[in-house]
């Protein structure tokens, strides 16, 4: 069986981190994306050659992303995307973003970055998805249905309209084969909680922070041949909060 290819967005920590650890696990090749150098601290083969340092909230930058992905491609499909990047900004103090201390500048840089980025690469990369009847996985957020006591709302503005992507690629692009779908984390244990996320466990059926790795599991299986039937559809890894 030939290697698939993914390409990853947001990949330098958290979920990303233990994406391409879980994808490449399973035998497949990942090639990443982020506004950082590759870091040889990350444990993982081919890095350096298959990471592109890039700005996803900058058209032209994203133009000149693309195109280094399609050369590293060599005419070959690309089996999936996977839009992870996301950015939450914080105020002086750590303070939540809400609508009344929320400039222009800032819900342009979070839409760029959350909710245009990943339209675009989906775009622009059609041929090539539709090349290896590839898979879209939108990382998306339990704020984008709920108000949260951390994410600001320009970041939960543009995880609801992640949603309505999702469901809109999978209709448009379903007749062309290439599947799309979202997961919807909860509360995941990273190197970014804010702090009290801990206290929010009793909230938590479960009662426990989640871990990225069970987050990349259910990206993994949405990208695989038994999620074959699997379109338009949001998957919450929450342990339960949402109930």
């Amino acid at each position: 069986m030939s290697e698939k290819t993914l390409l990853l967005t947001g990949a330098s920590r958290g979920i990303g981190h233990a994406t391409v650890k879980v994808f490449q696990a399973a035998g497949w090749r990942v090639l990443t994306v982020s506004r950082t150098a590759f870091d040889a601290r990350c444990p993982w083969h081919a890095g350096e050659t298959d990471h592109f340092k890039g700005d996803l909230s900058d058209p032209s930058a994203r133009a000149d992303l693309v195109e280094r992905v399609r050369e590293s491609l060599n005419g070959q499909g690309l089996n999936a995307i996977v839009n992870n990047a996301g950015i939450s900004p914080k105020g002086p103090d750590g303070e939540r973003m809400g609508v009344a201390n929320s400039g222009d500048d800032l819900w342009h840089q979070v839409m760029s970055v959350n909710l245009v980025g990943p339209a675009a690469l989906m775009r622009d990369l059609l041929p090539e998805l539709e090349a290896g009847q590839g898979a879209v996985v939108n990382v998306g957020s339990i704020v984008g249905s709920r108000v949260h006591p951390f994410a600001g709302a320009a970041y939960a503005c543009s995880k609801a309209a992640m949603a309505a992507l999702t469901r809109e690629a999978a209709a448009e692009l379903g007749p062309r084969g290439v599947r799309v779908n979202m997961v919807t984390p909860g509360e995941i244990e990273t190197e970014i909680l804010s702090p009290g996320t801990e206290a929010m466990i009793e909230e938590i059926p479960l009662r426990r922070l989640g871990t990225p790795d069970e987050v990349a599991r259910v990206v993994l299986f949405l990208c695989m041949p038994q999620a074959s039937y699997v379109n338009g559809a949001s998957i919450d890894v929450n342990g339960g909060q949402h109930v």
